[in-house]
């Protein structure tokens, strides 16, 4: 049976023609060939950035696989993680990789979520029957992350402070509810979408038996370190913690939730996790220097692997804008949004979320910069805080393992999109 073409086919091949097309018309020809080779330059340029942290992130995983972390998060979620992923063993390391993605992305972890995305991708593909295709579980686990629920938008608050902002916090409590949306939305239509889908294309789920041993299973070469190495770690530890008390006597924060006090638990909480995934592994007996560099060459490799994959994704976005197709798109729903009270500048930031996460956030900072106080600030504050970069978690993902079929996991993330920004309307209109 010949396979239709992937989504994502159409839709890349329609932005670069309508940009070329809408070129013609506006005269900006020249602007979108430099845009070509700008955004292309841009993907390379992003994917050589991404060869550090996601050796580390990896590097770190790999550690915390090996001393049984990974598996003993896994069985704390497990009745819900089966059920939202039932083609996926439950002891299967993808599991335990997929909540520590989730986990990052709620803290608002990117650098740290991403490699663990990743990773949890290239464990999902060792399930798939057709290599190249998306399984169920792939789409899933990416319109989850297109949804973003995430607990604290830390950028956004920092932003909004910079500002002048009275408030900057205040997004805080809509973000959530637009996440929640958005991925209660991901959710349903990566479910219904599968279930319309007549080829299954995901490995059955294999017995205890013929389930080779988990990386992240404890073995004999676990050396556990003697009564003097636990000692010196736990005094470690209660010097940090002493230091920490200390270093907030000094700068006592306004309010407990304050955006002082966030930015300051962003600024710790990267290095806690680091310096605690890694004592955890030592001990439990880990070679945690062996383990990280070995994690940390499988993320060189990965790294390298997106390159043309985001190159893709990039040069058709550059070219759509500098075309001014989007401008013209923004015109035409303009009549439409006025209808649910979505200011037209709103527009512009909802439309370039899902493309290009650095213009959203472009748009967002200026937009706040003017009036940090407006209704429209709110809400491109919590458009940014409660949506994601739609095409860019495509390409680095699915381009990690490979995958040029994505079944229904772009029309699932795009659906997720517009219900998380129709949600982020609502809401705002409705706290502000």
């Amino acid at each position: 049976m010949k396979q239709k073409p992937s989504a994502i086919n159409a839709i890349w091949l329609a932005m670069v023609v309508l940009a070329t097309l809408t070129a013609a018309y506006t005269g900006r020809m020249e602007e979108v060939t430099q845009a070509s080779f700008d955004s292309a330059k841009a993907g390379v340029m992003l994917a050589i950035g991404l060869i550090g942290p996601m050796a580390l992130w990896l590097g770190i995983m790999k550690v915390a696989e090996s001393g049984g972390l990974m598996r003993a998060i896994a069985r704390g979620v497990r009745p819900l993680m089966i059920r939202l992923f039932p083609d996926v063993p439950a002891e299967h390391p993808a599991m335990s990789a997929m909540i520590m993605n989730m986990a990052a992305n709620a803290l608002g972890l990117g650098n740290a979520a991403t490699p663990m995305g990743i990773k949890a991708m290239q464990e999902l593909d060792k399930l798939t029957v057709e290599k190249g295709t998306a399984s169920n579980a792939m789409c899933l686990f990416l319109a989850i992350n297109t949804s973003s629920v995430t607990l604290l938008p830390l950028g956004v608050i920092t932003v909004r402070a910079a500002a002048g902002a009275t408030s900057p916090a205040a997004i805080l409590v809509p973000s959530l509810l637009a996440t929640i949306c958005s991925t209660s939305v991901a959710i349903i239509m990566a479910k219904l979408l599968a279930s319309r889908e007549q080829q299954q294309v995901v490995a059955p789920t294999p017995t205890p038996a013929a389930e080779p041993e988990p990386a992240d299973s404890p073995s004999g070469e676990l050396v556990p370190p003697g009564p003097l190495g636990r000692s010196l770690i736990w005094a470690v530890l209660g010097l940090f913690v002493v230091g920490m008390l200390y270093r907030f006597s000094q700068n006592p924060p306004d309010s407990l939730f304050g955006p002082a006090t966030l930015a300051a638990f962003s600024t710790w909480l990267i290095p806690m996790l680091i310096c605690g995934l890694l004592i955890y592994g030592y001990l439990r007996g880990v070679k945690v220097y062996e383990e990280l560099t070995t994690g940390a060459k499988e993320g060189f490799n990965t790294a390298v692997r997106i390159i043309p994959f985001l190159v893709a994704i990039f040069v058709a976005v550059g070219m759509f804008r500098a075309s001014g197709a989007m401008d013209i798109l923004i015109s035409l729903f303009t009549p439409l949004t006025s209808l649910i009270n979505m200011p037209a500048e709103s527009l512009a930031m909802a439309l370039m979320r899902p493309l290009s996460g650095s213009g959203a956030f472009g748009i967002m900072s200026e937009i706040v910069s003017q009036d940090p106080d407006s209704f429209l600030s709110f809400l491109v504050s919590t458009m940014q805080g409660s949506t994601e970069t739609t095409f860019y978690v495509l390409a680095v993902y699915f381009g990690s393992v490979g995958i040029t079929r994505s079944r229904h996991a772009l029309a699932a993330a795009l659906c997720a999109d517009a219900a998380g920004v129709l949600a982020a309307v609502a809401i705002c209109n409705w706290w502000f």
